[in-house]
């Protein structure tokens, strides 16, 4: 059994996920196409759990979870579960975003998660998440996208702020970070706008979820094109990964002695305490209901959940040139040296002995490198979605990433080679020998 991915074709494919997602609802729906062409059956939550042996996969909102049963070895099987996010820090429309300040027409917007607001100046910006739609039967939620540049935060020009290059720019989110989309002394009816787009009556639009992103589509950089730069690589370079590993691990298993499952949640980046988040009954009810789909009791659910193993993937901080004094010495990661364990005593991350065994167990599987983060004792710890699932399910988990430099800039970057191992040892680590 190979788990070996071609580095060019991943690239590429990424690219193009990235490029199709700008809202973790687009997302899902990309990672829910790709799962469909190989057979996989979308299964609402309303509906009863299938009890034939098959691939299937759940939306609840921006997050989605897929699995497979089709090696069913009992209702006690343990899981094997990759976890992953679809939000990435942006702007986000308020619920009355219509503003005139001196003649230009605003969107009021709130900043959603950690961004570097800086990098969100001066960028050609659309719009893109879903509308509540009124229709016959109740709400129905649209998709809109809009990969136009009709939005834009200009900034201040040095001539107006002298200090900007020696004392840095000091941004104040409500004040310098309104987009403008038009010129005009009345305001620009935002929700006639969406109205419009969707093809609906004004009066039929609710509500919204609608954020701004970057038009500039992901591209392969650096002298050798070993690079890839784009929008949202955190976190959708690890959904992408392991939507495509479950692809992979299911098409190449015989038999297997573990259930494999994807989790991308939504709302990481803002705490995932959510109805769809990570911290939210999402994944324990789902697996539960597989349990019970396939015969199983409650005692048989706690049994396959002791044998279960997470893998919580979230992208990993690159060692930068620029600033190696702000990493860890003893612990520099390299851009294309491979997947990342990410380590903290202080359990930011949930990973531990058992689960790094795990992980770098798929990893020797696979035939990839793998390098070990841990953050600078003197420096606060980040965190993801791998502590709450960890405390939620009682399984092992490990949190794990791939390389990227300029986390949290509209534009961030990861090596193109690294993409290829990821995949790889996530498939190895869905399906392990």
């Amino acid at each position: 059994m190979t788990h070996a991915f071609d580095q060019d074709d991943i690239a590429t494919a990424l690219a193009a996920y990235l490029d199709a997602s700008p809202s973790p609802f687009h997302a899902v729906e990309s990672a829910a196409s790709l799962l469909a062409e190989h057979g996989f059956t979308r299964v609402a939550e309303t509906d009863a759990t299938p009890t034939e042996p098959g691939r299937y996969l759940t939306v609840r909102g921006g997050s989605l979870i897929a699995w497979s049963t089709e090696t069913d070895l009992g209702a006690t099987t343990p899981f094997r579960v990759v976890g992953a996010h679809t939000d990435s820090p942006n702007l986000r429309i308020k619920p009355r975003p219509d503003v005139v300040r001196s003649g230009w027409q605003q969107l009021a917007v709130e900043v959603y998660g950690g961004p570097l607001l800086n990098t969100w100046l001066d960028r050609d910006l659309g719009l893109s998440g879903r509308v509540a739609v009124r229709d016959g039967s109740g709400v129905e939620p649209s998709l809109l996208l809009i990969d136009e540049p009709i939005l834009r935060v200009s900034q201040l020009a040095p001539h107006l702020d002298r200090a900007v290059n020696t004392d840095g720019l000091k941004l104040n989110p409500q004040q310098h970070l309104v987009p403008h989309w038009g010129l005009g002394a009345e305001p620009g009816d935002f929700v006639g706008f969406v109205a419009d787009t969707l093809d609906v009556p004004r009066e039929d639009v609710l509500g919204w979820d609608l954020m701004t992103h970057d038009l500039t589509p992901a591209r392969r950089i650096g002298r050798d094109r070993d690079l890839l730069a784009s929008a949202r690589l955190d976190n959708l370079a690890t959904s992408f990964a392991a939507t495509r590993a479950l692809v992979r691990a299911v098409e190449q298993a015989e038999a297997s002695a573990v259930v494999p499952v994807i989790a991308l949640f939504d709302h990481e980046e803002v705490g995932s305490t959510t109805e769809r988040g990570a911290h939210s009954n999402f994944l324990p009810a789902v697996l539960e209901r597989i349990v019970l789909s396939r015969g199983g009791s409650r005692e048989d659910f706690l049994r396959a959940m002791a044998g279960t193993v997470i893998a919580s993937g979230d992208m990993a901080h690159a060692t930068n040139p620029n600033y190696a004094d702000r990493h860890e010495p003893g612990h520099q990661v390299q851009m294309n040296g491979g997947p990342v364990l990410k380590i903290n005593a202080q359990a930011r991350y949930a990973t531990d002995g058992l689960g790094a065994a795990a992980f770098r167990l798929a990893c020797e599987q696979a035939g990839v490198p793998v390098q070990t983060f841990v953050t600078r004792t003197d420096l606060p710890c980040g965190s993801t979605v791998g502590p709450m699932t960890s405390a939620l399910t009682g399984a092992t988990t490990v949190d794990f990433g791939a390389p990227t430099l300029s986390m949290h800039s509209t534009r961030e970057a990861c090596g193109v080679a690294d993409q290829a191992m990821y995949a790889g040892a996530l498939a190895a680590f869905l399906s392990p020998a």
